[in-house]
């Protein structure tokens, strides 16, 4: 009759563990437990308290040992049958699971924040390609909004967003700093100005701005609310090329990264407007859904990006 201690006790707790099963078929192969010892990397004596334990374990002898070397005994040779099927399962599973790394190592999809996605993502990229050339990277890029969204949805593996803080529903680690420049043509007034920009006349200009949900909008927004807030935008684009040409057509004021303007401001063809009293500086963050801690392709390309 089963005992109530064995029905409510664990399995685990009642079969012997993996390595000790290994052993067992190594002696049965070798007839030697100093060569099986050798063969599964452990002391001949550590092999012995092994073979012990699990005799202890299942309460019957399992090898007799003499000078002559290790034989099983009859029990043994029962326990090794079923040992060996154990084992057999354990390394197609091994298989199995070394197939669904491969698979999720194939393939590495990215979310990203407009300006992180132009500017700062092809370089981590093509450093993750010298690491993993045999992973497919795609990137979807959208405002910071729509990264939370895709992320959330389980339709990115890792993202990058530029705004105030973490989006709900997510964890994230800083991996880079970024400021927001206010930039103009050359033929615009405000490029000759000699006093800096008061924060209460950028609030009432009409500028050229990104969408709401991007990270420079949540940015800009945070910074002038104390300054009577955005005027209506003079016009409201969905991607920072876009806001970059209109401001170098001379169609007005926009604001920018610092990142995305680096080329325009050293050919002249924008001007920085020094802005006093108001910080635009921001984080840019990797993003992940809260308690999935990036792993394979998506957990190397962070490590490249604190690099």
């Amino acid at each position: 009759m089963t005992s109530e201690s064995s029905v409510t006790s664990p399995l685990s707790h009642r079969v012997p563990d993996l390595g000790a099963l290994e052993l067992l078929l190594a002696v049965a192969r070798h007839g030697s437990l100093g060569r099986a010892a050798r063969e599964v990397g452990i002391t001949q004596p550590a092999a012995s308290s092994r073979i012990r334990s699990m005799e202890r374990q299942l309460g019957v002898a399992l090898v007799d040992r003499s000078p002559r070397g290790s034989r099983l005994t009859d029990a043994g040779a029962l326990v090794t049958d079923w040992a060996r099927r154990i084992v057999e399962a354990a390394e197609a599973f091994d298989a199995g699971a070394q197939a669904l790394r491969g698979r999720r190592d194939s393939r590495l999809r990215v979310a990203a924040s407009m300006t992180i996605a132009e500017y700062l993502l092809p370089g981590w990229l093509i450093a993750l390609r010298a690491e993993r050339p045999g992973t497919a990277v795609s990137l979807m890029a959208g405002n910071s909004a729509v990264v939370a969204e895709r992320l959330l949805a389980g339709e990115a593996d890792l993202g990058f967003v530029e705004g105030l803080a973490v989006p709900e529903g997510l964890d994230g680690a800083v991996v880079a700093h970024d400021r927001l420049a206010v930039v103009a043509a050359p033929s615009h007034p405000w490029s000759r100005r000699r006093k800096r920009l008061d924060p209460a006349e950028l609030a009432a200009t009409p500028l050229i701005l990104r969408e709401r949900g991007s990270g420079t909008r949540q940015v800009l927004d945070s910074a002038l609310a104390a300054h009577g807030g955005l005027a209506q935008p003079l016009l409201e684009l969905a991607s920072t090329t876009a806001v970059k040409a209109a401001a170098v057509s001379g169609a007005g004021p926009a604001v920018l990264s610092e990142l995305a303007i680096m080329e325009e401001l050293a050919s002249r063809r924008l001007v920085e407007v020094p802005v006093e009293g108001v910080l635009l500086r921001r984080d840019l963050r990797a993003v992940w859904p809260t308690g999935h801690r990036p792993t394979g392709p998506a957990r190397d390309l962070l490590s490249l990006t604190r690099a």
